[in-house]
């Protein structure tokens, strides 16, 4: 189901107005676990900016069943509470008009602690050595359900600051975003405590999260002196100790990096038994599941270490870069996500170089979106978000893969100088604010004295990426290149909409490859480069979401010289480069010949280049979805070219 369809079946949806602010809540949990239940109540401190006599904020499978509102001056009304399921809100309504001022808003409210990893749910594990069950619990409300844990203003730019207390059994760990203030008996049962957390940095409701439950750790401070702990399931504490070192250079690198100190005085994460993300960014608390977290030190390969700390490194990312500066709405969730995949790898290289962490960003990142952009199906970068029930669906290879590949060339085209100070700009302005992506391209732009945001608009508002065909020849003693663009659709069928990219082209020379011989901005569907002869340098690099052939006159010239100069190739660039992807991707892609397909294989498992295996791998599926396609269609195919006869 297309989300056209999807919205044209959904009620019309509203958030929530601007005239009723939060800016604190006092929230206090209590979860019984043996029932599966929880209760507690909220203190929302508010701003009402007009009159009214209604205040409206999300709830969602909670029962409140106690409301009142107090003014500065101490006047108290009760209320009446209506729910309205369907767009789980509630309006509280008052007899008096509440005029313009501060209020605080008291609630009670009572749910359960439901099986679906969403919300606050429940986790199930089993005690070491032995069959028995127990259960914790934990959160996830990222993107909309923080309203199914306690009543709120459950939108990405009604940020606030939070009290957190927990009232749990003695046994089990409380655990939130900021570090413990105090712990007290509960005075209603000697065998409970009372956890009551720092208060939080103003932040968003989806970056709020408590976890209860058993756990062991381990702890250590960063060069900063942050406080770092990873949680574990017990017994296996020293699972976390690679991603516990991790974190400890990780963090300081960022630091560094955005010229930013960490906000916040801890930097903790664990490993939740029950986990339907990879990871969870919540601000001083990030969340995994215990694959992406945990690793066995008697049974650890380089993969699974390189998969631990690219994930670490990713969720720390966002202590900056969504948690410190929030998109407005989920529109700009690419602004989250797409910058935080393309930092991580930025991150793990300089901590691990040993990992050569970039030559797999081609096959592990910037391949993903290429066939899902590529249909006519696809959507842009930025993508409206009407209803919320929208948000999941945008949480895919084009927000994240293509998301960080623009940000790459985006990095590469004003250089790092020029993105570093920007990006220190953009996240010193727009501290504990909101922003759009407008707001980046301005700081960017400034920066770098380049057309930032008419470059990259080009690239998150429209869908799909272009190919560029590339020739050369010699004109006396120049050397001409000529480059063309257009829309790389994966059936072959024409672009009717005749798309056009702001393109960043930059050339080397054979005889000085790390000396950038021409810069040009491409934004027409056709341009000629002129420059001194010499043999130009093809894409060894991919920082730009282009495909590049090196002819007009055909693919088998393309793969007959791939044959025999595959030898050559890698030696000149390197069996790791990106070069080699790029070859094999584009220059192999419009094959629709079974027998073609059969050679490729044959060749490839010949030459032993692991770096093309997966590029490989999905040329032979395009060729064989191509040659499918024609077999099906050949009498309809005919008949149109006996037509343009």
């Amino acid at each position: 189901m297309t989300g056209q369809s999807n919205q044209e079946t959904k009620p019309l949806f509203e958030r929530l107005p601007q005239t009723i602010v939060p800016t604190h809540y006092d929230v206090t949990i209590q979860p019984h676990l043996d029932k599966f239940k929880f209760n507690g109540d909220v203190n929302i401190h508010l701003k009402i900016k007009e009159p009214t006599d209604k205040v409206v904020l999300y709830a969602d499978e909670l029962e409140v069943d106690h409301a009142k509102i107090k003014s500065s001056s101490n006047d108290e009304q009760k209320a009446t509470i209506d729910y309205d399921k369907e767009g789980e809100r509630i309006t509280i309504s008052f007899d008096k008009k509440l005029e313009k001022g501060d209020y605080q808003l008291l609630l009670k409210f009572a749910g359960e602690i439901n099986n679906r990893m969403r919300g606050f749910y429940r986790t199930k594990y089993t005690v070491p050595d032995s069959d028995e069950i127990r259960y914790g619990a934990s959160t996830q409300f990222e993107p909309a359900d923080c309203r199914r844990a306690f009543p709120c203003w459950d939108e990405p730019n009604f940020k606030a600051t939070f009290d957190i207390t927990l009232i749990t059994p003695k046994n089990l760990r409380a655990i939130s975003n900021m570090p413990v203030k105090s712990e007290n008996e509960y005075a209603d049962n000697k065998e409970w405590k009372v956890t009551k957390f720092d208060r939080t940095p103003i932040m968003s409701t989806y970056l709020v999260a408590f976890v209860i439950g058993e756990y062991d750790y381990l702890e250590t401070n960063d060069s900063n002196g942050v406080s770092m702990k990873v949680y574990t399931p017990v017994g296996k504490k020293e699972h976390g100790q690679f991603a516990l070192d991790t974190a400890a250079k990780v963090l300081p690198f960022y630091a560094d990096y955005f010229n930013i100190k960490y906000p916040i005085a801890k930097a903790d994460q664990i490993a939740i038994a029950d986990f339907a993300m990879g990871a969870m960014e919540n601000w001083g608390l990030i969340t995994y599941r215990e694959t992406a977290l945990l690793i066995d030190p008697k049974f650890s390969s380089m993969d699974t270490k390189q998969r631990v700390a690219i994930v670490v490194a990713h969720e720390l990312a966002h202590q900056w870069f969504g948690n410190l500066v929030t998109m407005d709405w989920w529109t700009d969730l690419w602004l989250n996500e797409g910058f935080a995949t393309w930092i991580e790898y930025l991150a793990v290289d300089k901590c691990y170089p040993e990992f050569d962490i970039w030559t797999q960003f081609v096959a592990d990142t910037f391949a993903r979106f290429l066939v899902p952009d590529a249909l006519k199906s696809s959507h842009p970068i930025e993508v409206p978000i009407g209803h919320p029930a929208e948000i999941d669906e945008i949480f895919d290879a084009i927000s994240y893969s293509k998301g960080s590949s623009v940000i790459r060339m985006l990095h590469d085209y004003i250089g790092d100088d020029a993105f570093r100070k920007g990006l220190h700009n953009y996240l010193t302005e727009y501290s504990y604010k909101n922003t759009v992506t407008e707001n980046l391209w301005s700081h960017l732009a400034k920066a770098s004295g380049k057309p930032v945001n008419e470059v990259m608009s080009s690239w998150t508002l429209q869908m799909g990426y272009p190919l560029l065909t590339v020739t050369e020849e010699q004109v006396d003693k120049k050397r001409v290149i000529q480059i063309t663009q257009k829309r790389f659709i994966a059936d072959g069928s024409v672009d009717e909409e005749k798309l056009q990219w702001k393109i960043p082209i930059t050339v080397f020379t054979k005889s000085n490859p790390k000396k950038i011989a021409h810069q040009v901005l491409m934004d027409k569907p056709e341009i000629t480069i002129t420059l001194d002869n010499d043999n130009v340098r093809m894409q060894d690099s991919i920082s730009g979401l282009v495909g590049c052939t090196s002819s007009r006159d055909g693919r088998d010239l393309v793969w007959k010289f791939l044959q025999k100069n595959w030898k050559t190739l890698a030696e000149r660039f390197g069996e790791k480069s990106n070069f080699l992807i790029a070859f094999v991707e584009y220059g192999l892609s419009d094959f629709a010949d079974e027998k073609i397909a059969t050679e490729i294989k044959t060749f490839f498992d010949s030459v032993n280049t692991p770096i093309v295996a997966r590029p490989v791998k999905k040329v032979l599926e395009t060729i064989h979805m191509r040659s499918e396609v024609l077999k099906r269609d050949s009498k309809a195919i005919e008949e149109f070219l006996k037509q343009q006869q």
